[in-house]
C-alpha cells in the first residue's frame, strides 16, 4: 500500500546535551502529538492504571509513565534503571500507541528497540497465543538481543512469550515452541521465510511488523526476502521501519508498504567516535603478524576485538596469538550458533580476552568491557569501519581503536576520517622499550594486586599457609634472604620466559622512508571518494528489470575495477546472490560493490581498486547457488 497523506518528520540533534533535546515538529506533529496525549490519558483513566490514580492531587505522570503503560511494564523499567525516555522513544512511542506506521531514522544506541517493543507489549493481547508482532532482523546476533530486550520489558507478564528464529539453530526445537503458541517472534529475514514457506508460522492474527536496521538488510542482500514476507501478511497491519540511513531502496520500501508514515528522524554526530582513541599504522603485509603481537604488548586492555577480513586470515590471527600464550576465541561464519553464543559470553564474563572476528559475524555485538578494537585489515567500506569502532566505548566509557594498513591503502584514510568527522592519528609500531616498560608495568600491578587483603575461603587460607612453610623451609636450607627467596619466586612465575623483549627493531619502515602523515595525504585523491561508495546507486543493479542486460554497461568509477565471474541467468542468479557471497567472503559491506551486469552465461561486477591477493585467491573459490564463481578480472 502507498502512503497519500503527508508524513510528519521530528528531528532531534542527538549530539546535543540531555536536557537540550527538542523536537522540530511541523503543525501535523503537534496534532498528532495532542492526540496521542489524549489518547493516553483516556486510557489511563478508563483502567485507572497510573500509579497516583488514587491521589486526586498527583501530579502528572512524567517519564515512562506518561506513555500509559502498565505498572508491569513500568516496575520492569524501574528494575532495569530506565528512567526517562530518549529522544527516540519520546517521538515514536506515542505514534505507535494510536496505531500509526513509523519509518524512523536512527542510529543504534539511540534506545530504538525500546521505542518500538514497549508499544508492542503495551498493545497485544495476550490471550491469544498466536504471533501478533514479527521483527525482522538482519543478524541472528540482532534477533537474540531484540528477543532478550522484549524478554527483559515482558518481565512481570508471564502470559506474553518471545520466540528469536535464525539460521544455525534447531528448526524443530523453533516449530514446537511455535506450535506451543508464541505472540511474539524476532527472527532473521530467511528463517521467517522457511517456516512461512512450511506453514509453521502462521501470520493470519499478526498486527505489527517491525524492520531493524533495514540498510543493513539491504547491504546483506536480503531486501527481496523482506518484501517477500510483506506480501504475504494481512492488509491490515502496522509497519514499523528502523534504518541507520536512508538509501532510495529503502524509501522506496517504506513508501510501498508504510501507510502515511509518522516520520523520526534523530540526527546523531561524532558524539559516541569522540569518545573512542583512534589511531593507524603503516606496516607492510608480511610484518602484520608481528605488529599485531607488539601492540597487544604494549596496549593494556582487558577487553580485545580484532577484525579481519576473511574466515582464513580469523584462523591464522588466532592460531600466532595462540602461540604467544593468549586466550583466544574466533567468531566467523563457519562457527556453529552454539559455539558463538558460549563465544560472546566467555568474552562478556572475562574467560576469553581477545576476539578475532569477520565483520559479519560481529554484527550486533555488545560487550561493555571491550576497551580495544584492532582493524587487523581495513574495511572497504567508511559505515563497516564506523560499527567496528562502535563495539568499544560502550555504555558511555572510552575506548581505543587501531587501524593496520598497508601503504598501498594509505589513500582510503580521507574516507574513513570523513565516515567519523575526526583526524585519526599516526603512531608508530611499539618499540622494545615501551613493550618491557608494559611488561614490567603488569607484572607490578599483578604483584600489588596479590598483596592486598581477600575475604579468601578456608581452603584459600590453608593454601596460603602451605606456601608460607614451604618458604621458611628453602629460606632456612639455602640460608637466603627473604629478597633474594621473593626474587627467585618472581623468576619462578614467568615460566622460564625473558622478561624484557630483547633483538632488532625493523617496524619504522613506512615513516623512515618518508612517508608521514603530510606526504601521505598530498597522495590521496582529494575530493574523491577515496576508494569508498557514499550512497547513491543501487550496487545490486545490473540488468533491465524481469529481463536480461545485452548491451554492456559504461567502464567502471575511477576508484572501482571491474571482475568477470562465470554464472549468468542460465543459472538463475539474482544480484542478491553475488553481493551477498562476495559480501561475505571478502569482509566488504554491500554498498561497496559497484555495478553489477548478469549475461546468460556470466556476470561482471565492480569491485574497489587494491584488492589484496588473499582476498581474491579467496573469491576464486567461492560458489554461487552452488556454482563456482571463477572470478577473474575482466578484459573487454
Amino acid at each position: 500500500m502507498t502512503a497519500t497523506h503527508e508524513s510528519f518528520s521530528s528531528s532531534v540533534d542527538f549530539s546535543a546535551p540531555a536536557a537540550e533535546f527538542s523536537a522540530h515538529h511541523s503543525l501535523e506533529a503537534e496534532a498528532s502529538a495532542a492526540t496521542a496525549a489524549a489518547a493516553v490519558n483516556a486510557t489511563e483513566e478508563a483502567a485507572t492504571t497510573t500509579l497516583d490514580s488514587e491521589d486526586p492531587a498527583a501530579t502528572p505522570a512524567s517519564g515512562f509513565a506518561s506513555f500509559g503503560f502498565s505498572p508491569e511494564i513500568l516496575s520492569a523499567l524501574e528494575a532495569i534503571g530506565y528512567r526517562e525516555p530518549s529522544p527516540i522513544q519520546n517521538a515514536a512511542i506515542p505514534e505507535l500507541l494510536l496505531g500509526r506506521d513509523v519509518l524512523g531514522q536512527a542510529q543504534t544506541g539511540t534506545g530504538k528497540t525500546a521505542a518500538f517493543a514497549l508499544p508492542m507489549l503495551a498493545t497485544i493481547d495476550m490471550e491469544l497465543r498466536k504471533p501478533q508482532v514479527l521483527v525482522l532482523a538482519p543478524t541472528r546476533e540482532l534477533a537474540m538481543q531484540v528477543a532478550e530486550a522484549f524478554n527483559s520489558y515482558a518481565t512481570n507478564l508471564p502470559q506474553v512469550k518471545v520466540l528469536p528464529i535464525y539460521g544455525g539453530a534447531d528448526f524443530r526445537d523453533q516449530i514446537h515452541h511455535l506450535r506451543r503458541g508464541v505472540q511474539i517472534v524476532v527472527g532473521t529475514p530467511g528463517r521467517v521465510m522457511d517456516h512461512m514457506r512450511q506453514g509453521t508460522l502462521d501470520l493470519s492474527n499478526l498486527r505489527a511488523l517491525v524492520l531493524d536496521e533495514a540498510d543493513e538488510m539491504l547491504r546483506m542482500g536480503f531486501i527481496d526476502d523482506v518484501e517477500w514476507v510483506l506480501n504475504q501478511l494481512p492488509e491490515q497491519r502496522q509497519v514499523v521501519l528502523f534504518s541507520a540511513t536512508m538509501p532510495p531502496e529503502i524509501r522506496r520500501i517504506s513508501q510501498n508498504y508504510l501507510n502515511s508514515p509518522a516520520e523520526v528522524t534523530i540526527r546523531q554526530k561524532a558524539a559516541d567516535s569522540s569518545r573512542i582513541r583512534q589511531r593507524y599504522i603503516t606496516v607492510a603485509g608480511p610484518q602484520k603478524l608481528a605488529a599485531l603481537e607488539r601492540v597487544l604488548e604494549a596496549e593494556s586492555s582487558e577487553g580485545v576485538i580484532i577484525f579481519a577480513r576473511t574466515k582464513a586470515i580469523t584462523l591464522t590471527v588466532a592460531e600466532s596469538l595462540e602461540a604467544h600464550g593468549y586466550d583466544v576465541a574466533v567468531l566467523n561464519g563457519d562457527v556453529p550458533q552454539a559455539q558463538r553464543e558460549r563465544t560472546i559470553e566467555r568474552l562478556r564474563s572475562g574467560k576469553v580476552d581477545v576476539l578475532v572476528a569477520t565483520d559479519v559475524a560481529a554484527r550486533g555485538l555488545d560487550v561493555e568491557r571491550i576497551a580495544l578494537v584492532i582493524n587487523y585489515d581495513i574495511p572497504f567500506d567508511s559505515e563497516a569501519y564506523v560499527h567496528r569502532i562502535g563495539r568499544t566505548g560502550r555504555a558511555g566509557r572510552s575506548g581505543d581503536a587501531i587501524l593496520f594498513i598497508t601503504p598501498r591503502e594509505r589513500r582510503f584514510l580521507g574516507g574513513l576520517e570523513r565516515a567519523v568527522g575526526r583526524p585519526i592519528e599516526p603512531m608508530d609500531v611499539p618499540s622494545n622499550a615501551t613493550i618491557n616498560q608494559n611488561r614490567l608495568d603488569r607484572l607490578r600491578g599483578r604483584l600489588t594486586e596479590q598483596l592486598r587483603p581477600s575475604d579468601a575461603s578456608t581452603e584459600r587460607e590453608q593454601e596460603r599457609a602451605l606456601l608460607a612453610e614451604i618458604l621458611q623451609r628453602v629460606a632456612q636450607e639455602q640460608n637466603c634472604a627473604s629478597e633474594e627467596l621473593a626474587l627467585a619466586a618472581l623468576e619462578l612465575s614467568l615460566g622460564g620466559k625473558a622478561l624484557l623483549l630483547q633483538g632488532e627493531e625493523n617496524f619504522q619502515l613506512a615513516r623512515n622512508a618518508g612517508m608521514g602523515r603530510e606526504g601521505s595525504r598530498d597522495g590521496r585523491r582529494e575530493g574523491g571518494r577515496d576508494g569508498f561508495r557514499d550512497g547513491g546507486r543501487d550496487p545490486r543493479r545490473g540488468g533491465r528489470e524481469g529481463g536480461r542486460q545485452e548491451r554492456p554497461i559504461g567502464p567502471p568509477e575511477s576508484h572501482m575495477e571491474r571482475f568477470r565471474i562465470e554464472v549468468g541467468w542460465r543459472d538463475r542468479i539474482k544480484p542478491g546472490n553475488i553481493v551477498g557471497a562476495i559480501a561475505n567472503e571478502a569482509g566488504l559491506n554491500g554498498k561497496a560493490i559497484g555495478r553489477i551486469q548478469i549475461f546468460d552465461t556470466h556476470s561482471t561486477v565492480d569491485l574497489p581498486k587494491g584488492m589484496p591477493e588473499d582476498v581474491f585467491q579467496g573469491l576464486r573459490q567461492l560458489r554461487v547457488m552452488n556454482k563456482p564463481l571463477q572470478i577473474s578480472r575482466f578484459k573487454g
